[in-house]
């Protein structure tokens, strides 16, 4: 019932890491983000005067080639923020997002199911992470 009730409520829905969010809320994405970079990327990104979605393009191509960019030991909001950065910020819906998650986390299918991920980003206040229709 539970995965009935989940299918036919997340038809047309995606998630992406909505960076107006930011903004709206008095946050700041380069501050979270900084996090992901690498080394030679964060020295070259100190000001913070990146555009946040110049900030995405750079992480996905050149940070999150680095080995352990999304692993099992980061939280699993924080290894879906990191996925999407991979994706370009991409919308993803919950199925692929698990799919993803559970390539990159070598097959943890508890954590990355359809079920928790939903229950996590329905509630989540951090990331910016937000639902669109597709």
């Amino acid at each position: 019932m539970v995965e009935e009730s989940l299918g036919t409520e997340q038809v047309g829905r995606h998630w992406l890491i909505d960076l107006d969010w930011y903004e709206q809320n008095n946050r700041s994405f380069f501050t979270l983000a900084q996090g992901c970079l690498c080394p030679r990327c964060r020295e070259r990104q100190k000001e913070g005067k990146t555009p946040p979605a110049d900030l995405v393009v750079n992480i996905r191509d050149c940070c999150s080639n680095l080995p352990g960019f999304i692993g099992g030991e980061l939280t699993i909001l924080e290894s879906i923020f990191r996925l999407f950065l991979v994706n370009g910020n991409e919308p993803l819906d919950l199925a692929e997002l698990s799919s993803q998650l559970n390539e990159w986390l070598g097959g943890d299918s508890y954590r990355t199911s359809v079920e928790v991920l939903s229950r996590l980003l329905r509630d989540e206040r951090y990331y910016g992470i937000r639902q669109v229709l597709t």
